[in-house]
């Protein structure tokens, strides 16, 4: 017994003794908001929680480098620094000189419809924008005159910059995925990740030995629970998508896009959506912002001069256009969303004049990268049985007591997290802000009687703070609005209880 005993012991230092603790076959997720200016979801595949904590460290401090040298809106990066210079040769960084050598191939390739000074175009309609006006054929031409011209000369000899023109720059159209394949790599190598999934604002890289599942957002019903346009899977890829539902001006009652031709000066407005899917992330981010600039198509054409490149781009007016390779990528349980006429789908197949719920949430704002906290949204009856869970972010399942309000209706039914089973690609939304949905359907699909509801809304943190929202609602035939104040923890909840968009 002795001997059993002194040899256990042995085997337990060598254990904990070893610094290299076995693998984990889970997988370790964290969020984050105040990413480049959206949100953040990072998984990390293969390792021990002390080794993802590691990988989530070298992820955000290489984000955090790379903003500091690419950012046009820290007036403190290099690049801010370098656009207030003129007609002088700056020695750059290597990742400066990249991104405007890439910029340089990118407006070739695309004849211009990919250019870091179509900020002089944003720039022109968000002034007239904020006079209630769109800018006049005079503004439009300024702008468009001032796009063409020559921004920057590039040394390769002497790897220096030379800013040679006053227009305004931004490196907005694949800057963001360029950061995230760095960020991606910095994670995995400092944790020995066998794979890791780096998710900025819908732009998204895969590496290692993982393939992920990959929801293509519906850009007419882009609710984050929503059923998808689409569901592929990817693996040592990069995807990214662009479009115009999500972000741009409001002008007399018309929408525009935030995305802008600079060679004509107006907002794109003909593709709804392009998501594409590519080995080189700055590839999948370039060609997305292009293709919603670009006819059908121009997309096309140039998709077919480069390698291994597949995507989706949906117009307008309904009509899909996908590569020869999509099918191969796509899940085979994905039910496409397009129907005979070329009209999308209302996202859970339901007749006119059904009712819906849609939850708009902010999470309050932070300094800095910061965590989000763990949200559960869910409905329960009038006796308050649980009826429906909407959404759940959380971290660990060591951690779901913390949602200790959710955790009581729902510990015994719950078997995993559908959040974690694969990712989403979308346009990019703001920092915090969020958009669910009832559907006004239980946990297994049936339609719920009309009645009096509660919806409840429940956000913690890992022993820290705690909120509980609720609002009761009646299921019936008759529009409600509902404003609830914030906390600590959220900026804010409006609540629409309303007929389905058709």
């Amino acid at each position: 017994m002795k001997i059993l005993t002194g040899l256990l012991t042995t085997l337990l230092m060598v254990f904990f003794c070893s610094g290299n603790p076995p693998k984990s076959s889970g997988v370790y997720v964290a969020h984050y908001e105040n990413v480049l200016g959206t949100s953040l979801e990072l998984k990390v595949y293969g390792v021990s929680t002390r080794a993802s904590e590691m990988a989530e460290t070298a992820v955000l401090q290489e984000i955090a480098r790379l903003s500091a040298i690419l950012s046009g809106y820290d007036p403190g990066s290099e690049f801010s620094r370098w656009c207030r210079t003129t007609d002088e040769p700056v020695p750059v960084s290597k990742e400066l000189y990249e991104v405007l050598s890439l910029f340089d191939e990118w407006r070739s390739k695309t004849d211009g419809a990919l250019d870091a000074s179509a900020e002089v175009v944003t720039r022109c309609w968000k002034q007239a924008a904020a006079q209630g006006r769109p800018p006049t054929q005079e503004e439009l031409s300024v702008a468009i005159a001032t796009v063409r011209e020559t921004h920057w000369r590039l040394d390769p000899v002497h790897h220096t910059a030379t800013h040679v023109s006053t227009a305004p720059l931004m490196l907005n159209s694949f800057a963001k995925s360029y950061i995230i394949r760095h960020a991606a790599d910095a994670g995995r190598a400092a944790a020995h990740a066998d794979a890791i999934v780096v998710n900025i604002g819908g732009d998204i890289v895969v590496a290692g030995n993982h393939t992920e599942n990959i929801r293509v957002s519906n850009p007419t019903s882009d609710a984050e629970n929503d059923k998808p346009l689409d569901n592929i899977r990817i693996a040592n890829k990069a995807i990214a998508t662009s479009g115009n539902y999500r972000r741009g001006e409001l002008i007399q009652g018309r929408w525009y896009s935030h995305i802008v031709d600079p060679r004509t000066g107006q907002p794109a407005d003909s593709i709804l959506s392009a998501t594409v899917v590519a080995s080189s992330a700055t590839d999948a981010g370039a060609l997305a912002t292009a293709f919603n600039v670009m006819t059908p198509v121009q997309s096309v054409q140039l998709a077919a001069t480069l390698p291994g490149i597949d995507y989706l781009i949906i117009t307008r007016d309904g009509r899909r256009f996908e590569s020869q390779g999509w099918s191969a990528i796509e899940d085979p349980a994905a039910i496409p969303t397009i129907i005979g006429d070329g009209r999308l789908k209302n996202p859970a197949g339901r007749l006119a004049g059904d009712y819906e719920l849609v939850i708009n949430l902010e999470i309050a704002p932070q300094q800095g990268f910061a965590k989000r906290p763990y949200v559960a949204v869910w409905v329960e009856d009038e006796d308050h049985a649980p009826i429906r869970t909407i959404t759940l972010w959380h971290g660990p399942e060591l951690y779901l007591p913390t949602l200790k309000s959710w955790y009581l209706k729902y510990r015994n039914r719950y078997k995993d997290d559908k959040n974690f089973a694969g990712s989403v690609t979308s346009a990019t939304r703001s920092a915090g802000k969020y958009t669910l949905k009832w559907d006004g359907k239980d946990d297994e699909g049936n339609v719920v009687k009309p009645g009096k509801y509660v919806l409840k809304i429940e956000v913690a943190r890992e022993h820290g703070t705690f909120q509980l929202m609720r609002q009761e609602i009646d299921w019936n035939e008759s529009p409600q609005k509902f404003v609830l104040p914030g906390n600590l923890e959220v900026a804010g909840v409006s609540i629409d209880y309303k007929k389905t968009d058709q």
